[in-house]
C-alpha cells in the first residue's frame, strides 16, 4: 500500500519541516519533493526523489547533468514538467553560486575563479570561456569561446584575445570543462594553456590562470605552478 505524505508524522513532511527547521534541515531529496509534489503509485515524491538522488551518489551537479528525456525514461512519476522543474532548480543553484563571486566584485585566488565557472561541471559537452577582469581583478565579465563534444572541443586563441581586446580587459582567466570526470590536464590543454600564456604576454595582458573544471573539483594551472 502506498504510503503518501500526508500519512506522515508532521515533522517528516517537507513542507511542515521547512516550515519548522528552515530549509537547511531538509535533504536534498526533501526539497526536490517539495517542488515535484507528488511521487507515483509506489513512491511519495519524498521516496522518489531519494532514489534519484541514490542514484546520483547524492550529487546535485550529477543530477543536473541529467536530460530532461533521461529523468523521464528512467523514473516513474517524473514527466515532463517535473523533469523541467528539477532541471530548472540545479541551474538556479549554479546561479546563485555564480552570484556569490560576481558579489565579491574581484577573483582573488583560483577558488574564487572555479566558484565563477562551477556550473560549468555538470555540462554533458566540453566548453571554454574566458573571464575578463580589471586591473584590481576586478570582474567585467565572461564570454563562450567555443562549445564542442564530450571528447573535447578547438580553442581559437585570438578569439580568446579579441574579446580581452574588444572589453578593455587587463587580465583574464581561461576554463573548460572535462565532462568525464578527470581532472588531469590533456596534452592538448598544456599546449593550449602555453599558447594563450604566450599571446596574453604579446599584448601586456595579464594571463591569471586557466581552470579545467569537473563535477568532481577542479584543476588550477596556477596553483599547479605551471603559470
Amino acid at each position: 500500500m502506498k504510503v503518501n505524505i500526508k500519512d506522515l508524522p508532521l515533522d517528516e513532511r517537507p513542507r511542515e519541516k521547512m516550515m519548522a527547521q528552515g530549509a537547511s534541515a531538509l535533504s536534498n531529496a526533501e526539497l526536490l519533493a517539495i517542488l515535484i509534489g507528488s511521487g507515483n503509485a509506489e513512491e511519495t515524491a519524498v521516496g522518489l526523489m531519494q532514489r534519484v538522488m541514490q542514484d546520483c551518489q547524492n550529487s546535485l551537479n550529477s543530477l543536473g547533468r541529467m536530460t530532461t528525456e533521461e529523468l523521464m525514461r528512467c523514473y516513474k512519476g517524473i514527466g515532463e514538467a517535473k523533469a523541467i522543474t528539477i532541471l530548472a532548480a540545479c541551474e538556479l543553484g549554479n546561479r546563485r553560486r555564480r552570484e556569490e563571486v560576481v558579489e565579491k566584485r574581484r577573483i582573488v585566488n583560483s577558488r574564487d575563479a572555479y566558484e565563477y565557472f562551477s556550473d560549468m561541471g555538470s555540462l554533458p559537452l566540453e566548453e571554454c570561456r574566458v573571464l575578463l577582469l580589471r586591473q584590481n581583478h576586478g570582474i567585467i565579465g565572461q564570454a563562450l569561446i567555443s562549445k564542442g563534444g564530450i571528447a573535447g572541443t578547438a580553442v581559437d586563441v585570438r578569439e580568446v584575445l579579441r574579446h580581452a581586446l574588444v572589453n578593455r580587459a587587463t587580465g583574464l582567466v581561461l576554463c573548460h570543462n572535462h565532462p568525464s570526470g578527470n581532472l588531469r590536464p590533456s596534452i592538448e590543454d598544456n599546449q593550449l594553456t602555453r599558447r594563450v600564456a604566450d599571446a596574453c604576454r604579446a599584448v601586456d595582458i595579464l594571463f591569471v590562470d586557466h581552470i579545467i573544471v569537473a563535477d568532481t573539483g577542479y584543476y588550477s594551472y596556477k596553483e599547479q605552478g605551471k603559470i
